[in-house]
């Protein structure tokens, strides 16, 4: 094919939104690297400040750690790495997409909350510029060219969950749901779960209990919804909370007097949540489902974790990983790209990297642009001094 048919081709494919499709493509030979490509700018959107901050952090310490480790390049080329505010609600996180798109980027990434992922649908979509999300992101956000996710979609953690359980808890085991309301995607977990595990099972049968959604809890939040959800005597509480929240609801439902098996999606114990919570036993023994665990026994995930670990003092996070893996899945496309990509010649290459070799193993794009991923089921235990995170087993592939 000549260069300017292959070039027609490619503009066309990217026209009519194909991704994992174009597997024709996937035999060219890719081009060389010379090390005197020009620079690329990357717009890396996160929290600053507020609630977010500390998955924002996160997003940041991964993607920056790919590029420690790579010279500072993806594709060959030299990056710009340029940050922009998420904030805390998606007024400014369309905000910070629509500066960083006025800039020339040629690809985002980042995005911590998943509501200003569904609200910056539209201007990404417009500026034909992709965007590699690395934090969960809402099922309903469907249909998209531009819009490529690292993470995970947040039903997953709820179906993985609900999978699993159906069949490890006993006919006589009861399950309390309680649940923080109008969190974003809480609904969704919850749907997640129920589907997998069976509506009409007698087990997760009970009414769910609604507690406060705020992000900052007070010692006492918790304790009369927490109550109520005890009163039929559950062995095993389902749980969705995060940050501040999950330590505060870990506590009061230790408090309670509840001494049963707690199983969540795997941010309930997620970033510096166990170092909070005190007694630190209150949080030995919970079961959290996560795609990623910092003790994977794998060859990307020992140079990732250990690298992680020399520059932070801390394991990685899933956060963390995603947005390692958002740098990761860059760095191949703009290598397909050529010498002088453009915004949509990246956004074609991205449907043609085939599987991806990532710390939380390997894993590709779907169709609907998210990861097919295996996920696991962790435990908090004791680690020396510590208690961390530890990988139980494999639970299911989903995506």
């Amino acid at each position: 094919m000549s260069q300017m048919n292959r070039r027609r081709a490619l503009q066309l494919l990217a026209a009519l939104g194909t991704s994992g499709l174009v597997a024709g493509c996937g035999s060219d030979a890719e081009p060389e690297v010379t090390g005197t490509e020009t620079p690329v700018k990357i717009g890396l959107v996160a929290p600053q400040s507020g609630t977010g901050k500390a998955i924002g952090d996160e997003l940041g310490n991964g993607f920056e750690l790919y590029l420690d480790l790579n010279d500072r390049r993806l594709g060959g080329h030299p990056v710009d790495l340029v940050t922009a505010d998420e904030g805390d609600n998606v007024r400014s996180g369309q905000a910070a997409v629509e500066e960083l798109i006025k800039q020339g980027v040629l690809a985002l990434t980042g995005v911590a909350n998943p509501s200003v992922m569904f609200g910056i649908r539209d201007i990404v979509e417009q500026a034909r510029v992709p965007l590699i999300g690395s934090n969960a992101s809402p099922p309903s956000l469907q249909s998209v060219v531009y819009i490529w996710r690292t993470s995970y979609v947040l039903d997953e953690a709820g179906r993985a969950l609900g999978r699993y359980l159906k069949d490890e808890l006993t006919d006589t085991d009861r399950v309390a749901t309680i649940l923080p309301e109008g969190v974003v995607g809480v609904e969704d977990v919850l749907r997640g779960f129920r589907e997998e595990f069976g509506e009409s099972d007698p087990r997760i049968a009970s009414e769910v209990v609604w507690t406060s959604g705020s992000s900052s809890p007070g010692r006492t939040a918790f304790v009369s919804d927490i109550n109520r959800a005890l009163t039929g005597d559950p062995s095993v509480v389902f749980c969705f909370y995060t940050g501040t929240a999950a330590v505060e609801f870990i506590m009061q439902l230790r408090d309670a007097g509840f001494e049963g098996q707690i199983y969540a999606p795997g941010f309930l114990t997620e970033g510096s949540v166990l170092e909070n919570i005190r007694p630190a036993s209150d949080a030995l023994g919970i079961r959290t489902a996560l795609n990623y665990s910092a003790d994977l026994n794998n060859a990307a995930n020992r140079r990732f974790a250990s690298a992680y670990r020399k520059k932070h003092n801390t394991s990685p996070t899933t956060y963390a990983m995603a947005s390692y893996d958002a740098a990761k899945v860059l760095d191949q496309a703009i290598r397909l790209a050529g010498t002088a990509p453009t915004a949509q010649e990246v956004n074609l290459a991205l449907g043609r990297i085939g599987q991806i070799d990532s710390p939380r193993g390997a894993w590709q794009f779907n169709q609907p642009r998210t990861p097919q991923q295996k996920w696991y089921l962790r435990e908090v235990q004791r680690d020396g001094q510590v208690i961390s995170n530890v990988l139980v087993n494999e639970l299911s592939t989903l995506g």
